[in-house]
C-alpha cells in the first residue's frame, strides 16, 4: 500500500507541477497556478500520515516505509529547487522570457554549486533519517532492520554525493580555451 502511495505522490507531484506551470503561462492565471503549486507539499503530508497510520495499525516495518521517508526527505530538500528550475524553463518556452541561466560549468563557481547541492542532500538525508528514527521508536521492540537499512542508505548517499562534490573543489574543471579564428593564408 505504501509503495503504491509513493508512486501516486510522485505522479501527483509532476501532474501538479505541469498543471501549475500550464495554468500560469498558457492561461495567465497566476493565483491559480500558485494554489496548484502550493498543493504539492500536501502530497508529502498525506504520505507521512498514511505511513504513520500503517505502522500504527501493526504493519511490519518494510522497505516501503523506508522508501517513503527517503522520498519525503528528497522532496522537501529538492522540491522547491526543481520547481524554480522548471518554472524558468516554462517561462522561456511558453512566455518568451529569456533562457534561464544554467549552473556554472567550470572552476570554483561549479564547486560552490555542487556544494550547495550537497547541502540539499544533507537536508534530505537528515529529514529521512529523523523520520526513520521516529518510525523505529514508534514501532518499539519490533523488527526495524529494514528501517535501519534505509538510514544507512541515506548516509551512504550523502557520503557519495559529498565525495563527488569535493572532487569539483579539488580538481576543478578548467574552461576550454576559446577557439582561435584562423585567417585563410592562401590569400
Amino acid at each position: 500500500m505504501v509503495v503504491g502511495l509513493i508512486i501516486a505522490c510522485e505522479v501527483g507531484f509532476w501532474v501538479l507541477l505541469a498543471a501549475g506551470l500550464a495554468v500560469r503561462y498558457l492561461l495567465k492565471w497566476r493565483r491559480t497556478s500558485v494554489a496548484l503549486l502550493l498543493c504539492e507539499p500536501l502530497l508529502e503530508v498525506v504520505l507521512f500520515v498514511v505511513t504513520a497510520v500503517d505502522l500504527k495499525n501493526g504493519a511490519k516495518p518494510s522497505w516501503g516505509h523506508g522508501l517513503a521517508a527517503l522520498y519525503i526527505g528528497f522532496t522537501i530538500a529538492y522540491g522547491r529547487y526543481t520547481i524554480r528550475r522548471l518554472d524558468g524553463h516554462a517561462a522561456h518556452r511558453l512566455a518568451g522570457a529569456p533562457k534561464p541561466v544554467g549552473p556554472p560549468r567550470y572552476g570554483l563557481a561549479r564547486a560552490r554549486h555542487e556544494g550547495r547541492l550537497w547541502l540539499r542532500t544533507l537536508l534530505a538525508a537528515t529529514i529521512a533519517c529523523a523520520l526513520l528514527q521516529w518510525a523505529i521508536w514508534y514501532v518499539g521492540d519490533g523488527d526495524t532492520s529494514s528501517l535501519r537499512a534505509f538510514q544507512w542508505a541515506a548516509l551512504r548517499t550523502l557520503g557519495i554525493h559529498g565525495i563527488v562534490a569535493l572532487t569539483y573543489l579539488i580538481w576543478p574543471k578548467k574552461q576550454p580555451a576559446t577557439a582561435v579564428v584562423r585567417r585563410d593564408e592562401s590569400l
